[in-house]
């Protein structure tokens, strides 16, 4: 499925950095986003993603192919904003970018996190349990599952007739429906492997060992002080 494919490539400098590190720089600059509405700062976050982009190994072109329902999403809230909003045309603006700046920073650094580093990162440096650290590898693991079980749901209704055409109304109860069903089948594999995990012990309390040390170096801490810095440069603006 061409959905599987993967975004970014992980020889890329950014992209091998710590888990932790990414997620840090990314929670940073949100938070920094969330707390304004000037389009200022969203500029300037936005700015320095799309600079950054080569670095997580993610190419422009891929990234705009599957980045157009965030594209779409920011649209839509400028224009709710125009709409039905009682603020400047600055506000909307300032609403599409910071929705477009946080979203783009978010798609980019999960795409190069590797689902294991992730678990071992929690386990070894956050002292997460490891239920909750293997919970989160699972979950990782099984959103490719979804967009896969999503196109097979569209394709074989498509195959026995089932589609909405042009009604946008039809549309948007097959689109209900389908997702009930994703729904329904993810509920009935994340029981089916909590009663696998449990089988294997991962429920019981006894202490686990890592098979592989996760490192956290320099260059991982700069990577957190750089999204410091980006964030308080787009609210000094």
């Amino acid at each position: 499925m061409r959905i599987l494919q993967p975004l970014a490539d992980p020889a890329a400098p950014l992209a091998r950095r710590n888990p932790l590190a990414k997620l840090a720089a990314v929670f940073t600059v949100s938070v920094a986003l969330v707390s304004t509405v000037d389009p200022g700062p969203s500029a300037v976050v936005l700015a320095a993603e799309l600079a950054a982009v080569p670095l997580f190994g993610v190419r422009y072109a891929r990234l705009a192919r599957r980045g157009w329902p965030v594209l779409a999403s920011a649209a839509g809230f400028a224009v709710a904003q125009l709409l039905f909003g009682s603020g400047p045309p600055a506000v909307a603006l300032g609403l599409a970018l910071r929705v477009l700046a946080v979203a783009l920073g978010s798609v980019v650094v999960f795409t190069g996190i590797d689902p294991t580093e992730l678990a071992d990162a929690l386990v070894q440096h956050l002292r997460v349990p490891a239920r909750f650290a293997i919970g989160t590898l699972a979950a990782f693991r099984l959103l490719p599952l979804l967009a896969q079980e999503w196109e097979l749901l569209v394709l074989a209704r498509r195959a026995r007739g089932v589609e909405a055409g042009r009604n946008p109304v039809v549309r948007g109860r097959l689109f209900a429906s389908t997702m009930f069903a994703l729904l329904v089948g993810a509920i009935r594999r994340g029981t089916r492997l909590a009663t696998a995990m449990d089988a294997r012990g991962f429920g019981c309390g006894a202490r686990r060992t890592s098979a592989r040390r996760s490192r956290f170096t320099a260059a991982d801490a700069a990577l957190v002080v750089g999204g410091l810095l980006l964030a308080t440069a787009a609210l000094l603006v």
